[in-house]
């Protein structure tokens, strides 16, 4: 037995709804002795189903699926298993969802154009507990800090729960109300009640103001 090979490899969930991403990053991280890919998923609420404490040790999600986005269930498995390490891969270098991958429990922020280069030292930066961050987003991040700490600021906190983020996102898609009660497995009527208590919360009056919210957030990509 070669002394450098890991007793225990990683084991790491990858979703990513296009299944020619997955292949060809599951190529790269599973040619590592200390890696290896032990699950899949097409869409943000598979990849919450598949990412148990028992079976995962790092989630890789794409910042854009289906369903859920990559944030959204970021901060679901941080909620249902705080153990499992998470990085956010973009196609985007974009500083409002560099900040809200933070926000949401990621441990780093990959660029798809980069993945090849970058995912490997950020799956390992994660495993050891420490941040990954590309030279764009260190500068942000500094930047961010500096004028938050000189306007006397603090970090802000989402003002949706889940399930509104969820809606507003679907919303942001283009689906009636009918195709979200299916899609969410609600009534109409709790959907518009919650369309109602969005705009409420948000001082929003229609579906536009929505999707640039949804934009804003990292709920949607432009």
């Amino acid at each position: 037995m070669n002394s450098a090979t890991p007793v225990n490899p990683t084991r790491i969930l990858l979703a990513d709804d296009h299944a020619l991403v997955r292949r060809g990053l599951r190529l790269i991280l599973d040619a590592e002795p200390d890696l290896t890919v032990v699950a899949e998923a097409a869409n943000g609420a598979e990849a919450v189903d598949a990412a148990t404490p028992e079976a995962v040790d790092l989630a890789i999600l794409d910042i854009a699926m289906p369903r859920m986005t990559g944030l959204q269930a970021a901060r679901e498995i941080s909620r249902r298993a705080p153990g499992i390490r998470l990085l956010i891969l973009s196609m985007y270098d974009n500083e409002q969802y560099f900040f809200e991958a933070l926000k949401a429990g990621a441990s780093g922020y990959v660029l798809k154009s980069v993945a090849d280069r970058d995912l490997l030292e950020a799956c390992r930066a994660a495993m050891r507990g420490e941040p990954f961050l590309y030279p764009g987003a260190v500068t942000a991040l500094i930047r961010h800090y500096l004028q938050r700490d000189r306007l006397g600021q603090s970090m802000p906190e989402s003002i949706l729960t889940p399930r509104e983020e969820e809606i507003v996102k679907l919303i942001a898609e283009g689906n009636s109300a009918k195709q979200i009660a299916e899609t969410l497995f609600i009534s109409v009527k709790t959907v518009d009640r919650h369309r109602a208590n969005i705009l409420q919360k948000l001082g929003m009056r229609d579906r536009l103001d929505l999707t640039r919210y949804a934009i804003r957030a990292g709920l949607i990509e432009p």
